[in-house]
C-alpha cells in the first residue's frame, strides 16, 4: 500500500478540514493539500521523468512545501531522501551521490556546484515546483500503486566507521510505526495539531503520516525551528499542540515556562525521545507542564518505534518505582519484541545488560548499497541496535549504555569517528579522539583530545576554522583538549573509555594532571 493514499483519502473524505498552517496562519485544507501534491508530482513526471523508484532528496528547512513535496514523491511511486538541513553541503552533497538522486530540492537551488551532485540530477529550488495548470493532473489522481514491501524513505544515519548509512524504510514500515503511534503513544483527534519544531528530515516528520490518516492540523512554525516562547503562543492560540522533541528541547520549554509563568495550557502532548531524559530534569517537566509527557525510544532502523513511557505513569511520582520506572524507555510498541542478548547473540535473563535487538514489521529493509552492514545488523530476523541494556520482569526496557559512542548534543546525534577524520586532516594533528561529555545545557558536548605534531602548534580558533569549512559546526567540538599521547591498550586501540573517565574527575576536581 503506497503511505500518500492517507492524503487522497483524507482530502475526500474531509475536503475542508484544515491541513496545514503556518504559524497561525491557515494555508491550505485537505483538499488544496492533495491538488497542490497531484500537480506537483504531474511536473515531477512531465518536466523531469521521475518513475517509481527513483529517488528525489530534500535539504531544506521545515515548510508547508516540504510536506507536499514529500506526498507527491511518494504520489507516484518515488523515493523521498531527506537530509538533515544542519548539515554541511559537502555532506548533502555526499548522500545526495550514494542515493543517487535524480532531484535534490533547496532553498533557493543554488546550494550545490554542478560537480558535488550526481550525474544528471538537477538541483531545483523548492519553490520552482508550484500549482500549475499546465500540467495536467487528471492521470495521477490517485497515488501509484505500491506494495507493503516497496522504498520510500531512504533515512540516512550513521555509525563509528565515520559514513553514514542509508535506512532502507518500505511503505510498510511507516505503515506500521503510524499505526502504533496511537496505541502506544498518543491517541489521535481531528483537531489535534502536530507542530514541527524538530526537523522534518527526522522523528518529526515521520509523525506526519498519522496525523494525515486523522485529519489533524500540520503547523510549521513562523521561525521554521524552535522556539520555546513562539511554541507557547502556537498552543494558545492553535490548541491541542502535539510535537515531538529532544530532552534538551524539553529541558529548554521548562526553562522559558517558569520565566514567564506558563503551565502549558493548549499543549496536548510533548513526545520526548533521541535520549531518556535526566530524571531531575523530568521532575521539573512534570511540575510545570503535568501529564503532558510521553517518551519513545527508536531508531532510524526501526523508526521511532521500539518502546514507549506511558504520561500516565511518567506524571505518577507517587509510585514507590516511580524513578526506576520513569528512568526506563517503558514497554515494548504493540507491534514490537524486544530481547537482551549476550556477546553470542544468547537471550538474557530480566536484569542483565546486553545488546538490544528488536523484530517486528517496523524494522527497515536493510541498508542501502551495503550488504555487508546489512548482514551484521540484521541477525535471524533481529535488529542488533548496537546499545546496551536491560529488561526488568515487567517489560520496562533500561537503556545503560551505547555501544556506537554516538553523541547526542542538543538533540542531534553527532558521530565521533566522522568529527575525528575531519579534525585529523589537518596538517598539524597527530592524533585525534572525540568523546561526548555530559553537560547540562547541552545533554552532552563534543569533546576532542587533540596531539599536535608540535608542541604549541594548535589552538581552538585554528582548528575551528578548519572544521566548520568542511563539516557541519553543530558537529564542532566545545572543547579540545592538548595533550602529549592518548591512553591506548595493548593492541594500541585509544581507550575512550579512560578519557572519559578523565573528563568526569575534571568535572569532580580529583583529575591527576
Amino acid at each position: 500500500m503506497n503511505i500518500a493514499n492517507w492524503l487522497n483519502d483524507a482530502g475526500r473524505r474531509w475536503p475542508e478540514r484544515p491541513a496545514l498552517f503556518e504559524g497561525q496562519r491557515q494555508v491550505a485544507d485537505y483538499a488544496t493539500f492533495a491538488a497542490h501534491v497531484r500537480s506537483r508530482a504531474a511536473q515531477l513526471i512531465g518536466e523531469h521523468g521521475i518513475a517509481p523508484g527513483d529517488r528525489v532528496a530534500l535539504f531544506m528547512k521545515n515548510s508547508c512545501e516540504y510536506l507536499e513535496l514529500l506526498y507527491c514523491i511518494w504520489w507516484i511511486g518515488a523515493v523521498a531522501v531527506p537530509i538533515n538541513c544542519k548539515l554541511h553541503p559537502v555532506e548533502a552533497g555526499w548522500i545526495a551521490n550514494d542515493a543517487q538522486a535524480r532531484l535534490i530540492f533547496t532553498e533557493g537551488g543554488k546550494v550545490f556546484p554542478p560537480e558535488m551532485l550526481p550525474q544528471g540530477c538537477c538541483e531545483l529550488n523548492e519553490a520552482d515546483s508550484v500549482v500549475c495548470a499546465s500540467f495536467d493532473a487528471t492521470t495521477l489522481e490517485d497515488p501509484c500503486s505500491r506494495d507493503a514491501d516497496d522504498l520510500a524513505w531512504l533515512f540516512y544515519t550513521s555509525g563509528t566507521t565515520g559514513r553514514s548509512k542509508g535506512v532502507m524504510l518500505s511503505h510498510g514500515n511507516l505503515t506500521a510505526m503510524s499505526l502504533c503511534y496511537p496505541l502506544d503513544v498518543d491517541p489521535v483527534s481531528p483537531d489535534d495539531a502536530v507542530v514541527y519544531a524538530a526537523p522534518m528530515s527526522h522523528g518529526a516528520g515521520l509523525y506526519n503520516f498519522i496525523h494525515v490518516r486523522c485529519g489533524a492540523r500540520h503547523v510549521v512554525p513562523e521561525s521554521r525551528g524552535f522556539k520555546a516562547d513562539e511554541l507557547f503562543e502556537l498552543a494558545s492560540g492553535l490548541g491541542d499542540l502535539m510535537l515531538f522533541a529532544a530532552p534538551t528541547m524539553v529541558k529548554r520549554m521548562v526553562e522559558q515556562a517558569r520565566r514567564q509563568g506558563y503551565g502549558g495550557d493548549g499543549i496536548k502532548t510533548i513526545v520526548y525521545g533521541g535520549a531518556p531524559m535526566y530524571l531531575k530534569d523530568l521532575q521539573e517537566a512534570v511540575e510545570t507542564f503535568g501529564a503532558r509527557l510521553v517518551q519513545i525510544y527508536g531508531q532510524g532502523e526501526s523508526p521511532m518505534t521500539i518502546s514507549a513511557l506511558s504520561r500516565e505513569l511518567i506524571a505518577d511520582r507517587n509510585r514507590p518505582d516511580w524513578a526506576s520506572l520513569a528512568a526506563s524507555v517503558g514497554r515494548a510498541h504493540s507491534c514490537m519484541e524486544i530481547r537482551i542478548l549476550d556477546p553470542e547473540h544468547r537471550p538474557l535473563p530480566p536484569g542483565q545488560s546486553g545488546e538490544i535487538a528488536v523484530r517486528g514489521p517496523t524494522v527497515m529493509q536493510g541498508y542501502w548499497r551495503n550488504d555487508a552492514a546489512t548482514r551484521q545488523t540484521l541477525v535471524d530476523g533481529w535488529l542488533l541496535t548496537g546499545d546496551i541494556g536491560f529488561l526488568d520482569h515487567a517489560g520496562y526496557l533500561t537503556l545503560t549504555d551505547r555501544s556506537k559512542d554516538v553523541i547526542i548534543s542538543g538533540g542531534c546525534n553527532v558521530y565521533p569517528r566522522e568529527v575525528e577524520e575531519v579534525l585529523s586532516q589537518h596538517p598539524e594533528v597527530f592524533e585525534v579522539c572525540v568523546v561526548g561529555e555530559p553537560d547540562v545545557q547541552w545533554g552532552e558536548m563534543v569533546v576532542a583530545f587533540v596531539v599536535p605534531r608540535t608542541a604549541g602548534s594548535l589552538d581552538e580558533s585554528l582548528l575551528n576554522a578548519w572544521f566548520v569549512e568542511r563539516m557541519a559546526s553543530f558537529k564542532k567540538p566545545k572543547k579540545y583538549v592538548f595533550c602529549t599521547e592518548l591512553p591506548k591498550n595493548s593492541y594500541g586501540k585509544i581507550l575512550k573509555t579512560e578519557l572519559r573517565l578523565w573528563l568526569k574527575e575534571v568535572a569532580n576536581g580529583t583529575a591527576v594532571p
